[in-house]
């Protein structure tokens, strides 16, 4: 990919930004849409074959990374807006979650990733960033603790770009494909 690319792709994701906010909110929200245009960039021009294949010794591919940022997004939406009992109201197939199978679409996983995103969006704009809520009991959060909206949006950062430099790497593998660089 050419630097103008990558250009591109930072401009597509900078114009996606609320120029009416300012500040800390405007800053969380504009590193999250831009990891998520990394994200989706990352899957730009593969076909369901190419997004569905493992190009490594890990399981995961950029299909299925979709769809598990997809569903984190949504469950941690899901908390922010009701707290733990709305959070786990939707329990999923977690495996299932980091799988693109046969018959699934690429374009239904972006499609998706963005509805979930603007809906996101959209709550970040107003939401009380200090509001907090107790964390489920599950083995992964330490019992009793809790986390704001803020601590969420921030979570959400790390994950979307965490998962984006998975898919990047796994992209990179399939066809030489790199999001920067």
């Amino acid at each position: 990919m050419s630097s103008n690319d990558t250009a591109s792709s930072l401009e597509i994701s900078a114009s996606a930004a609320p120029g009416d906010l300012v500040g800390e909110r405007a800053d969380l929200l504009q590193t999250l849409i831009a990891h998520r245009g990394f994200l989706r960039f990352t899957a730009r021009e593969l076909t369901d074959e190419q997004a569905g294949q493992r190009s490594t010794v890990s399981a995961l591919t950029v299909g299925g990374l979709i769809k598990h940022v997809t569903a984190t997004e949504a469950a941690w939406y899901r908390f922010m807006v009701g707290g733990p009992e709305l959070m786990m109201s939707e329990i999923g197939d977690w495996e299932d979650e980091h799988r693109m199978n046969p018959g699934e679409k690429l374009s239904d996983f972006l499609d998706n990733y963005e509805q979930v995103a603007a809906r996101t969006d959209e709550f970040l704009r107003t939401a009380d960033l200090d509001k907090s809520f107790p964390l489920p009991e599950a083995p992964w959060f330490e019992p009793g603790a809790v986390r704001s909206i803020r601590r969420v949006v921030l979570h959400l950062i790390a994950e979307t770009s965490q998962h984006s430099g998975h898919a990047d790497i796994i992209r990179e593998s399939i066809d030489g494909q790199k999001t920067m660089g």
